[in-house]
């Protein structure tokens, strides 16, 4: 029988395109000029597949995520490059065509559930207004499809959460409820930034089955971002590292946790207890020195990662970092991966 590995890459390799991200350039505009915090990033995700993005806070992360959905604020925001949705570029749709994605085709879970619910309405109206915007449906109708929804997302009492306010949940429930709005109209992409962040490690859990489970009934595509590689190697299917705005190592889960070769991609392995690339040498846990640089700070020029791996010449690292094919799919960012070895 073909083993579990193999059988998750057949799978997913049949499976439509259904975004595919193409030298994608956000930029926030800072004391009247614009600093790039997504640079040159393209990626693609397949129906019925996890898609992981990882990477320590600042790396660009989010601001991918909310470039996807277009949510940006126009006026300090520039985004270049091409988001394709299905064939349809999101970056040149007008807004009403925007509108009809977000929400029915495109779902996301934010990161922080509190501030993302409207405080001001119960959570039942807030699922319904979901399906108003997006679907032709009776009031009843609404109603019955809100109470499914909070009761598949495992909401103990349905009827109970239904007429409450975000404030009067915890925060397992309200962001069980997230879940809810974000999958109401069954969308074929759903983007979820962080979903286990805040909640303690029981919850997460139950969160990350539940994602499996509603992903497994909805084939979607999920694009899955997180800093926590024990999460990644539960959940996903495909992985990306993130650093500095750019993706510096991208490949199937089995590959990356098996094969890490970028530096950046080793030594966040390198850090977690368990995982260690076995050519660390070490017993003790790996620190990354210094942190990821803020956007005024960043060096735009050779390898990004370099200052934080000091021990490296320079010479080994390439002025104009470019993507390295390592393994059909396996994709590294700069030769400097040939020559990384742990200090």
């Amino acid at each position: 029988m073909m083993g579990d590995k193999n059988l998750r890459g057949w799978v997913v390799m049949i499976n439509k395109e259904l975004l595919q991200i193409s030298n994608l350039v956000t930029s926030f505009r800072i004391n009247g000029e614009y600093y790039a915090a997504v640079d040159g990033v393209s990626l693609s995700v397949r129906e019925n597949e996890v898609f992981a993005i990882v990477g320590e806070s600042g790396c660009g992360k989010s601001a991918l995520a909310l470039s996807i959905m277009n949510l940006h604020n126009k006026i300090n925001t520039k985004i270049e490059g091409n988001i394709y949705f299905k064939n349809k570029d999101l970056l040149t749709l007008r807004l009403s065509e925007l509108n009809s994605i977000r929400g029915r085709d495109i779902g996301m879970i934010f990161q922080d559930p509190l501030t993302a619910l409207n405080p001001l309405m119960k959570i039942g109206a807030q699922i319904e207004e979901s399906l108003s915007f997006h679907m032709s449906l009776s009031r009843e109708e609404k109603q019955d499809r809100a109470m499914e929804l909070l009761e598949g997302v495992g909401i103990p009492s349905p009827a109970l959460t239904y007429e409450q306010f975000p404030h009067e949940l915890s925060g397992g429930m309200r962001q069980r409820a997230m879940i809810a709005i974000a999958l109401a109209c069954k969308p074929s992409l759903v983007i979820a930034d962080e979903p286990t962040t805040a909640l303690d490690v029981t919850i997460q859990a139950q969160i990350l089955e539940l994602l499996k489970k509603l992903q497994k009934e909805m084939k979607s595509g999920i694009i899955l971002i997180t800093h926590d590689l024990g999460v990644v190697a539960e959940m996903a299917d495909k992985v990306a590292v993130m650093y500095a705005g750019q993706i510096v190592e991208t490949a199937d889960v089995y590959e990356i946790f098996a094969n890490p070769l970028h530096p950046y991609t080793r030594s966040l392995l390198a850090s977690v207890p368990g995982v260690s690339p076995a050519d660390s040498g070490k017993e003790r846990l790996h620190v990354i020195r210094g942190m990821v640089p803020s956007l005024l700070k960043l060096n735009r020029k050779g390898c990004r990662f370099s200052p934080r791996i000091p021990w490296i010449p320079l010479s080994f690292h390439e002025e104009e970092p470019r993507y390295h094919e390592v393994k059909p799919g396996h994709f590294v960012l700069c030769s400097c991966y040939k020559n990384f070895k742990f200090k």
